[in-house]
């Protein structure tokens, strides 16, 4: 559209920045302000569009920008964060979906720790995490809680060496790790009487590996680590969703910041999913490099390695990870520069 108007330039509110590298290449790098750094929804840009882009602000942090806007007698200089939906208007998510999707009743199962004893993938991926560890170095299997979502400075940690001995692994154990946990339970009901007049009623059998906990409007209404919204009560620590199944309108839930059903070491994304912002930074298959990752807007950056294969891309994090959601952008970084993105594949 702006070169349909004759314009030159495209200019963005975002807070990121950019500068021409080797070859005369775009670099697409982070934001001034780590509060504010922006640079995660542009993970997308062509070398063209990036070319014609302009981030007159990405080298301010907001309490410049603010100031400035002061100066100038904007009445936009005291208005609080936009929290909404971008072009949809003062509308939160769940009422903006709830709009435009049916709502069918379905059950919350909640998954109990003992279901991933004798759950085959789950135990596959422990053990080929501990079969690639390097000797000395530590594991933790799970997430332990930290307020991810305030990142107010760059961490500044180095990257640091990969804790996996990587030369070996196969294509067939990348699959097996990227994979999530499926959670497939049934529950038989039975018979009772109940009160002075042995009224007949029924009710669930227990299940070692879970029980049904409530019921929800639609699967699709959720999203994995979701806490709010649940309806969830009794638990003496806070409820997280950690699948989804809008085939069986099912929402799985699990209790506590550090439930296993939350973590993950390793994702995919598929070949035609695979975006490079730098196209002389591509791996080629059977290539690997290490880099800074991102899954979610906001979340700090987490050392991890990317392995190319022809059948996608591999990250496997250093560390697990909270939440990793089908859909939502991968997107890598070295140094301050993003070079590339992907969408994660369920």
């Amino acid at each position: 559209m702006a070169r349909k108007y004759g314009a030159d330039y495209v200019a963005t509110g975002h807070y990121c920045r950019k500068e021409q590298g080797p070859g005369g290449l775009w670099r697409l790098l982070e934001g001034t302000d780590p509060n504010k750094d922006q640079s995660y929804f542009l993970c997308q840009l062509s070398q063209q569009q990036l070319s014609t882009a302009l981030f007159p602000i990405g080298h301010l942090t907001k309490p410049q920008v603010r100031a400035i806007a002061r100066e100038a007698d904007l009445p936009s200089a005291g208005k609080k964060d936009s929290q909404g939906i971008c072009f949809v208007g003062k509308v939160d998510l769940p009422t903006f979906l709830k709009q435009k999707l049916r709502s069918v009743e379905g059950e919350v199962v909640e998954i109990y720790d003992a279901y991933y004893a004798s759950n085959p993938l789950y135990l596959a991926q422990q053990e080929i995490l501990s079969r690639i560890l390097l000797p000395g170095a530590e594991l933790d299997r799970t997430v332990h809680y930290a307020p991810e979502e305030k990142v107010l400075t760059r961490d500044g940690k180095p990257l640091g060496d990969c804790p996996f001995g990587l030369d070996g692994i196969t294509d067939a154990e990348l699959e097996t790790l990227s994979r999530p946990v499926q959670y497939n339970i049934s529950f038989e009901t039975e018979t009772y009487r109940s009160g002075k007049r042995h009224v007949r009623k029924t009710r669930y059998k227990d299940n070692p590996y879970g029980r049904i906990v409530g019921t929800h409007e639609g699967a699709q209404f959720y999203t994995i680590g979701q806490r709010k919204g649940l309806g969830v009560g009794g638990h003496a620590e806070p409820v997280f969703v950690i699948a989804t199944d809008t085939d069986a309108n099912r929402v799985y839930v699990g209790e506590g910041h550090e439930h296993k059903g939350l973590s993950r070491f390793c994702l995919r994304i598929p070949p035609d999913e695979i975006h490079w912002i730098r196209p002389d930074l591509a791996l080629k298959a059977g290539e690997s490099a290490r880099m800074r990752v991102r899954i979610r807007y906001r979340q700090p950056l987490q050392s991890a390695t990317l392995l190319m294969r022809e059948s996608g891309m591999y990250i496997l994090f250093d560390t697990p990870q909270r939440g990793i959601s089908a859909g939502q952008f991968a997107v890598w970084y070295q140094g301050d520069e993003m070079t590339g993105s992907g969408v994660i594949q369920a």
